[in-house]
């Protein structure tokens, strides 16, 4: 999507009762505040939901509910290398660890994020430790899990390259 390492970024709203997935520019990860912009532009029934794979390595999930914002970011050690990983874990309270810290991948943030849809934060955590997995596999089954599959391929679909 751009030179930065954005794979892909994709909105995700209720509109009529049914998921529906868009493309968000690629100004949309240029850093937190720019994709909470973005997201909280999508008219929604309820909440809306952001999806952002980043450089092959980690993704980023937000659920926006009104002025309430949850997250996750699959990989806490992406923080040292990603401007988009470093702030989210600022804005959920998180510190910036070093790698060194870890023995392996850890998920921050809200493993819950998805638990009131179908996806409970073991399932989600499990995911998250799936290094036979990339970011971008990890957020189709996400969307298949919560019932959104079809419109999230179209979008990410959509992606050149």
């Amino acid at each position: 999507m751009d030179e930065g390492g954005t794979d892909f970024a994709v909105v995700v709203y209720r509109e009529d009762d049914t998921w529906q997935c868009a493309m968000l520019g690629s100004r949309a990860t240029e850093g937190l505040e720019s994709l909470l912009a973005a997201l909280r532009q999508q008219p929604s029934e309820g909440e809306t939901i952001g999806l952002v794979s980043m450089q092959d390595d980690y993704f980023v999930a937000m659920r926006l509910t009104g002025d309430t914002v949850r997250a996750l970011l699959s990989d806490a050690t992406a923080a040292e290398e990603s401007e988009l990983a470093r702030e989210v874990l600022d804005g959920l309270d998180l510190p910036v660890g070093d790698s060194e810290d870890f023995d392996e991948v850890q998920p921050a943030g809200d493993l819950a994020l998805f638990a009131d849809l179908g996806m409970d934060a073991m399932e989600l955590g499990a995911l998250c430790d799936d290094l036979d997995l990339y970011p971008d596999e990890m957020l189709a089954s996400i969307a298949a899990r919560l019932g959104f599959a079809d419109s999230f391929k179209r979008a990410v679909d959509t992606v050149p390259g």
